[in-house]
């Protein structure tokens, strides 16, 4: 993609999250920490839809909390609108909490099972003190509406919806304080696969029609794909490539994008069966304790003796589009072949 608003709106620099781990006694002291998020880089722009995706644990959900300051980071720093609020008090954050959003993951247990639909949107706009034209009532009628439900439905609980529809409820609340940032954490991962693909469609609607900045974080490569713009592959806990959504898709460059792709369906038959499949060996390590070097490089066909000493920074490569960076000893473009299975 070509047409990705320049603008900044919101930037991460250095950003890391350890939770620590106790150990058992009486005193529980501290026996280490995992390194859930571990040193990323990562910037969105104003109106642009940013995905962020990679196996479970690898830290994305973890860091779509921090960049809404649900979690304070360990380390680093967070800038929105130019403003620094990485440890920004209750009272600093207070101006722009209505800008950044979240959607999470779980329709279910993400609404209050004893509040109606009309109490759970309203919510944040009574939280912020804000009184719309025409009245909060009229306000979230016109939200139903625009997530594609019955503005009939004020009065009713969560119990009486699907999944799918309880999922729109999420983002019709998302959407009260009229935000620039939405951070979506695996939306439709809950869902049917049948009603996935209306929910990613929603979203890109709205994304579209209003303007939203959106995190979109999943581990299914090809909703992101159709949903983002731009791609950042994360595992255990560092980014190890970013780029635009085709050259990601059409030109990876970090031996882990390479396997993650290779294990995606393809819908023709033909293509299916005669294409590359890569089969990684072993399993993740644990982020208590991740290997020196390059993370990847226990499970990694590439992997020689200066990746096990030296960690790869996240650098423009040679010979591919700009912005496309990975953080990899020997890129793609330099050829290696894989085992394939």
């Amino acid at each position: 993609m070509t047409d990705v608003v320049t603008r900044e709106l919101l930037v991460a620099s250095g950003l890391k999250m350890h939770f620590p781990v106790r150990g058992s006694g009486l005193f529980r002291r501290k026996a280490g920490v995992v390194q859930a998020v571990d040193g990323i880089d990562l910037s969105v722009h104003e109106g642009e839809s940013f995905g962020l995706v990679g196996e479970s644990g690898c830290g994305k959900s973890t860091t779509g909390r921090l960049i809404t300051r649900l979690l304070e980071p360990t380390e680093g720093t967070i800038t929105y609108g130019g403003t620094d609020i990485t440890h920004a008090t209750r009272k600093q954050l207070a101006p722009i909490r209505s800008e950044i959003q979240m959607i999470f993951q779980d329709p279910y247990s993400s609404l209050n099972p004893r509040h109606t639909v009309g109490t759970i949107i309203a919510g944040p706009m009574e939280i912020n003190g804000i009184n719309p034209p025409g009245g909060t009532r009229k306000r979230v009628q016109e939200l139903l509406e625009t997530v594609g439900l019955n503005p009939e439905h004020y009065n009713r609980y969560p119990h009486e919806f699907s999944g799918g529809q309880r999922q729109r409820i999420g983002v019709a609340r998302a959407l009260a304080l009229a935000p620039k940032l939405i951070v979506a954490d695996e939306p439709v991962s809950a869902l049917d696969v049948s009603i996935q693909a209306q929910v990613v469609n929603l979203l890109q609607r709205l994304q579209r029609e209003l303007g939203i900045a959106f995190v979109f974080i999943a581990h299914d490569l090809a909703v992101v794909r159709h949903f983002s713009q731009r791609i950042a592959v994360m595992y255990l806990g560092k980014i190890v490539e970013i780029a635009d959504r085709d050259d990601l898709y059409g030109n990876p460059q970090h031996p882990y994008t390479h396997a993650l792709l290779s294990s995606v369906p393809d819908a023709d038959p033909d293509s299916e069966r005669h294409r590359e499949r890569i089969r990684l060996t072993g399993d993740v390590p644990s982020p208590i304790n991740p290997p020196s070097g390059c993370r990847f490089r226990t499970r990694c066909w590439k992997a020689q003796d200066i990746c096990a000493s030296e960690e790869p920074p996240l650098v423009q490569l040679s010979g591919v589009t700009e912005g496309h960076r990975a953080a990899c000893h020997f890129p793609e473009s330099r050829q290696v072949t894989p085992t394939i299975g």
